[in-house]
């Protein structure tokens, strides 16, 4: 069970030896101090949202005032990285704590009839420690980290409610037969919208939770293929995209037309309905009680006729989804907490999915696990930058696509495509204070600095035996 976090407990000295981050530096949270309180938690995903696709980070074709309030009340990263490149492993990295060089889950892998490979059964889990400390945990949307019934099921890795999809491949569709309620299959008619059935749950789950605390995951399926929304919501933009009104977008389910205004019907749609759940929260008096945390789990993707230059979905960066240049895993991330965290605050943090787990640990004063590659980002949320640790360097690994490696330290970024393929695959070396784009590769000029980020990526990484990189 190569690089899982056990219940039991990972001897920390043993683990550090194992994955090579003794040398390089590696800060992990052993445990965490008493937070300033125990808050619920809203921690929001969505799926194949690129780092430009909010207003907040420079969407101009569509706005997202909902999505948006969430920066404006509390704070806005602007250096903060997915777990992965695709949907599983990104999740994975977002619940376990560890990034994709020591997650379980590291690459999409399909069980049919339904779901994906599972997480096992001793995962420690950030629903798994939040429910053992008394929270109230539901989950409603994707899924993907293990098919229905096994160990990977989110009713066994903590979460004490689920609805939503199962399985990220029938989730291309937003019209299905079905979805899943506690372990039960829920028949549809394939006529209902199951986004507006999902986030509806979700606001039943904080009203039956409302005396707290509760932890609320809530990973939505927009925008991800198909590019499927109600025709009032794709309507406004028709015109306004009138030059992709003859362009067919066909992925799964039924097909459109005009995927540029249901693209951007989904993302306005999904942020009116983030705005009933700021309001509800509000209107139950938990504002100041509840944490809200907002990201995507990997950058804008092609599928379906969905058009992402056209919308800048990427932003400044080079890359989608399945790439690891930062148009591919540098998303969006805001949390407010009103009282905790000063409005419009800004960082430049450099921090990934795997800092979740310890950041609301803290806040909740529970323990995270040893052996994590996460850190607490609570300082930085709570305006004490002076104290907050930070990560030697960030790591990324995907065993499809050839095998892709990346890893960025300081202001230097790394990356090795085709690694599966070869083990003299060139690493390409960007400067991201100069060049964000990663448009010039200076590796021949700083070979020093190149020489160091090898090392990274070949000690900061265990061998998976479900998920091999290498060979």
């Amino acid at each position: 069970m190569t690089g899982v976090q056990k219940k039991e407990g990972t001897d920390r000295r043993s683990f550090i030896k194992t994955a090579g981050a003794g040398a390089l530096g590696l800060l992990s949270l052993a445990s965490a101090p008493v937070g300033p309180g125990r808050p619920n938690v809203i921690y929001v995903l969505l799926d194949d949202a690129g780092y430009g696709d909010l207003g907040a980070y420079g969407q101009r074709r569509f706005a997202t005032p909902n999505m948006d309030r969430i920066g404006q009340s509390g704070i806005r990263f602007t250096d903060h990285y997915a777990g992965s490149a695709v949907c599983a492993p990104s999740r994975c990295c977002l619940m376990t704590g560890l990034h994709s060089g020591h997650a379980y889950i590291r690459g999409n892998r399909e069980v049919k009839p339904e779901g994906q490979f599972p997480l096992p059964e001793d995962a420690v889990t950030l629903p798994g420690l939040l429910r053992e400390a008394g929270y109230a945990t539901g989950a409603f949307g994707k899924w993907g980290l293990g098919y229905p019934g096994s160990a990977g099921d989110p009713l066994n890795q903590g979460f004490a409610e689920f609805f939503g999809y199962n399985c990220q491949r029938s989730a291309h569709n937003y019209y299905p037969d079905h979805l899943w309620h506690n372990g039960e299959r829920l028949e549809l008619d394939g006529k209902t919208y199951s986004h507006d059935l999902i986030f509806d749950k979700a606001l039943d789950f904080i009203r039956d939770n409302a005396r707290g605390p509760f932890f609320l995951y809530l990973p939505v399926t927009i925008p991800h293929a198909s590019l499927h929304v109600p025709e009032e919501s794709a309507k406004p933009f028709r015109q306004k995209f009138r030059r992709f009104e003859l362009t067919p977008g066909i992925y799964a389910g039924r097909p459109i037309r005009n995927p540029a205004a249901h693209f951007a019907g989904m993302m306005t749609r999904l942020d009116g309905q983030i705005g009933s759940l700021l309001d509800l929260v509000e209107k139950l008096g938990l504002s100041r009680d509840t944490l809200i945390m907002l990201s995507s789990d990997n950058g804008p993707h092609r599928e379906g006729g969905a058009v992402p230059d056209f919308f800048d979905s990427n932003g400044p960066f080079q890359g989608y989804k399945r790439d690891l240049y930062e148009g591919g895993i540098r998303v969006p991330m805001m949390a407010s907490w009103p009282g905790k965290i000063a409005p419009g605050s800004v960082t430049d943090l450099p921090s990934a999915f795997w800092d979740a787990l310890p950041t609301v640990c803290e806040a909740a004063g529970i323990d995270a696990p040893a052996g994590i590659d996460g850190i607490s980002m609570l300082s930085t949320l709570l305006g004490e930058p002076s104290s907050q640790k930070s990560h030697d360097y960030l790591y990324w690994e995907l065993p499809e696509m050839g095998g892709r490696q990346a890893a960025r330290a300081g202001k230097w970024k790394a990356v090795r495509y085709g690694v599966s393929l070869s083990d003299k695959t060139k690493l390409k070396l960007f400067d991201l204070e100069s060049d964000p784009g990663e448009t010039t590769d200076i590796s021949s000029r700083f070979p020093e600095v190149a020489g160091r980020m090898m090392a990274i990526l070949r000690e900061a990484r265990t061998e998976s035996e479900h998920f091999k990189l290498f060979g």
